[in-house]
């Protein structure tokens, strides 16, 4: 298997990768040999990957990363670098690489001592792989002095050395990172091919597998969950309720009460399955003895990890509660396909009574202020709007 199976519907990124894959292979064989590099040459030594949600941009940058260390036999008889099976390639897919640093955060951003710790790691040559590859998975997430930070390295960076940044699209990285940036565009994958990734190497049933696929919109990741989590359909069933939900105002104040609950429950989730594992082995890292007594001078430290931990689980709220307003707006663009009798097909088939009930109660302007709406509670949640009030105002907007 190789390393671009993981790309779903990628076929043009995929293409331009293999590409840049082979000149960087061939400039690292002319080095090794001392012969002067080829003259053209697709690789570069900074690459921007953006894309909506669950297109797989992360994938992308991983699978270059594990393309560029590959060592298999077979490149010196013509074949492409990314097998899959040698031990570059397997190792940086998994994580294990020691040239491969991936990034990737459970915080609300990334701050300036992480970014300066990979600056100084990027000016490393490789270990024993082919390059020193930096990946980071957020860089939307950087604050603008990390930004800054990152942008020297990029501008002037280690011989061999690869950054490979991901964001959701252009405007949430610096300009100044971007013009230095070799940037690819994913789009999202076509519902028929995500579903068909399910039932290949996820073993879902394809009637499950496309009804997965369909009500996420291709969107990979969420529709694996939906596919495989019990739990992520009930909690996607009682989101899709709550237009039917906001008839009064009490009815609007109880549904933005359970979602904000719901999300509650989930960052409290992870908070059980994480926090005490990194609690526990940071003090014992830190020589605490019997009855959790701790030695001196190790406060900061412990504190450090709560607040940590206390960012990560806001974190954790809001993404559960995006992925929620996610699933409604998916709900208000089905009312409007059908009052504007568009050819396209439900993505919530599964709830299409309720849909066909609000779409004759209203009118496509109303669905379209209710859709702008709940894309107002997501920006209030990324403008840092206590939860609850930001998803009560929205739901009495949803009442008018």
């Amino acid at each position: 298997m190789a390393v671009w199976d993981d790309l779903i519907g990628q076929a043009r990124v995929e293409e331009q990768l293999a590409a840049a894959a082979r000149d960087a292979d061939a400039f690292v064989t002319a080095h090794a040999a001392g012969e002067p590099a080829p003259e053209a040459s697709k690789m570069t030594h900074a690459w921007l990957f953006t894309g909506p949600p669950g297109s797989g941009r992360a994938t992308a940058a991983r699978a270059f990363a594990a393309a560029l260390q590959c060592v298999s036999p077979d490149r010196a008889l013509g074949g492409a670098p990314g097998c899959g099976f040698c031990d570059g390639c397997h190792t940086a897919l998994v994580g294990t690489h020691a040239d491969v640093e991936v990034v990737r955060t459970d915080l609300l951003s990334i701050g300036v001592k992480e970014t300066r710790e990979l600056v100084r790691r990027a000016q490393l040559s490789p270990a024993g792989g082919r390059w020193q590859v930096i990946v980071l998975e957020d860089a939307d997430r950087l604050t603008e002095g990390a930004g800054n930070v990152l942008l020297k390295a990029v501008e002037e960076p280690a011989p061999r050395t690869v950054w490979l940044l991901c964001a959701p699209s252009l405007e949430d990285v610096l300009p100044t990172i971007r013009s230095r940036c070799r940037h690819l565009t994913l789009r999202t994958p076509s519902v028929e091919a995500v579903a068909d990734m399910l039932v290949r190497r996820d073993g879902v049933e394809p009637a499950a597998a496309q009804a997965a696929a369909r009500a996420t919109q291709g969107h990979i990741d969420h529709a694996r969950r939906l596919a495989t989590d019990e739990r992520a359909r009930a909690r996607r069933a009682v989101v899709l309720k709550l237009p039917m939900r906001v008839g009064d105002i009490g009815g609007c104040l109880k549904a933005a009460q359970e979602l904000v609950d719901a999300a509650g429950e989930d960052a409290k989730q992870v908070a059980e399955e994480v926090d005490v594992k990194e609690t526990e082995e940071l003090k014992a890292a830190l020589g605490g003895g019997q009855g959790g007594r701790m030695p001196r001078g190790t406060a900061g430290a412990m504190k450090e990890l709560e607040e940590r931990q206390k960012r990560r689980k806001t974190r954790t709220q809001r993404d559960s509660l995006d992925l929620a307003l996610t699933d409604l707006t998916g709900f208000y663009r089905d009312v409007l396909t059908l009052q504007l009798r568009a050819a396209s097909e439900l993505a919530n088939e599964d709830v299409r009574d309720a849909v066909e009930r609000i779409a004759r109660e209203t009118t496509p302007e109303r669905t379209l202020r209710r859709i702008e709406a709940v894309l107002a509670c997501r920006e209030a949640l990324d403008r840092n709007v206590a939860p609850l009030l930001a998803v009560e105002a929205m739901t009495m907007a949803l009442r008018d």
